[in-house]
């Protein structure tokens, strides 16, 4: 009997956590972790194993509050569609009460943590909380310049990095947050091409033009060419103290042709099956573009 109790304490524990995973999106948090880590160490002059925690930890509770207010208010919005309607609330498995307790406590503990790195980076952080839950997610129904807009919150991770591993924001912490930019339009329009029937059930405007057509794909490729051209300028010595050696800029370069060989075929094709490559190809992209920054400070 002790054992079938202690086993269904275990089962509820494992079912909050995986609930708690999902109302903070806890995967994508991670990646915005990533890429504040990848800032802070382009930033430091010296490592702080300290400041790095402060920062993971920080930087996970901006993210997952910013997930759970829009899960809040989006709610009837997701029971409609087929990639959201079993999420925590929508599923009737978490009361609106609760994730709003969970959004507010770790909106409290992402600012004060952050601030207590530097005012700044608490300041970007709260920026990015309130861009993110009262302009981009209302204006996902009304207008496709949601995503411009979801842009800016979605792009000071990997500034947010710097400005806490040197308390200044200026060029090159302006250079990390325009790649970010960038990337986004044809990672998430690539994401919006695949899920465009599921997103129209919610309301969403999510493509440039409101189709998948070429229009959109064009608009695609041109913010992929932006892109590859923000990520490699440092490496002409104009971004101050955020270097890029030449090998690191080559690469870099191609692995940004490789988003654009699929955004044009994208252009060709205009399917999902292409969409989803391009999608695949921009994550990898971000990723791998931030590990080559790094990798080439140290090496």
């Amino acid at each position: 009997m002790k054992t079938a109790v202690g086993t269904a304490k275990n089962t509820t524990w494992t079912l909050i956590f995986v609930d708690f995973k999902e109302i903070t999106k806890a995967r994508l948090a991670m990646s915005v972790v990533f890429s504040s880590i990848a800032g802070y160490l382009l930033g430091a002059a010296q490592i702080e194993i300290t400041a790095l925690l402060l920062l993971a930890f920080g930087g996970y509770c901006m993210v997952g509050a910013s997930n759970a207010y829009n899960q809040v208010i989006e709610r009837d919005l997701d029971a409609l569609m087929n990639r959201t309607r079993n999420r925590p609330i929508p599923a009737g498995r978490m009361s609106v009460n609760t994730a709003m307790a969970i959004a507010v406590i770790m909106t409290v503990l992402g600012v004060v943590t952050l601030y207590i790195l530097n005012p700044k980076t608490a300041m970007f952080g709260a920026i990015s909380i309130f861009l993110y839950t009262s302009v981009y997610t209302p204006l996902k129904t009304k207008t496709p310049l949601s995503v411009f807009v979801g842009a800016f919150p979605g792009a000071i991770p990997f500034m947010l990095g710097w400005v806490a591993a040197t308390n200044d924001f200026g060029i090159e912490p302006g250079t990390l947050f325009m790649i970010q930019f960038f990337w986004q339009f044809p990672h998430f329009w690539a994401l919006g091409w695949m899920l465009d029937e599921d997103y129209k059930r919610g309301g969403f405007k999510m493509l440039p033009t409101g189709k998948k057509d070429k229009g959109t794909a064009l608009l695609i490729i041109m913010y992929t060419i932006w892109m590859i051209i923000i990520s490699v300028i440092p490496v002409f010595g104009i971004t101050g103290n955020l270097h890029l050696s030449i090998p690191a800029a080559v690469v870099i370069f191609m692995m940004g042709a490789m988003m654009l060989f699929f955004a044009v075929r994208l252009f060709e094709k205009r399917d999902n099956a292409t969409a989803k490559k391009l999608m695949l190809a921009s994550v990898s992209y971000i990723t791998l573009m931030q590990m080559v920054y790094v990798a080439d400070k140290f090496l």
